[in-house]
């Protein structure tokens, strides 16, 4: 059985790197190699056979203009950058929900 890795983030964290991309362009494949080896966070992921791995694409979006209530929309942009996301997530949670096979008693 293949152990899943799954990074999560919060929704719009969109952190900027602190990649010296300068520095990183300047190393030989030796010294990256090097530094990826010695690099406590990648030992965790040393292991992993990518060769299965499996490109998933987001679904496409639509634009659309949409009227919603002015609470709402400021409850969503509260939490920061992305709230179209949230927005999105929360319909496709409903959509998905509503989508079920009904269960019978």
């Amino acid at each position: 059985m293949k152990k899943e890795h799954i990074v999560k983030r919060r929704w719009g964290d969109r952190r900027k790197g602190n990649t010296d991309w300068a520095r990183l362009d300047a190393m030989t494949d030796e010294e990256l190699e090097a530094s990826i080896a010695n690099d406590p966070d990648w030992a965790e992921f040393k292991d992993i056979d990518w060769s299965d791995a499996v490109l998933v694409m987001p679904p496409r979006k639509k634009a659309i203009s949409i009227r919603v209530d002015e609470d709402v929309l400021d409850f969503f942009k509260r939490e920061g950058e992305g709230y179209q996301r949230r927005m999105n997530a929360v319909l496709r949670s409903y959509m998905e929900q509503k989508s079920k096979p009904k269960k019978r008693a």
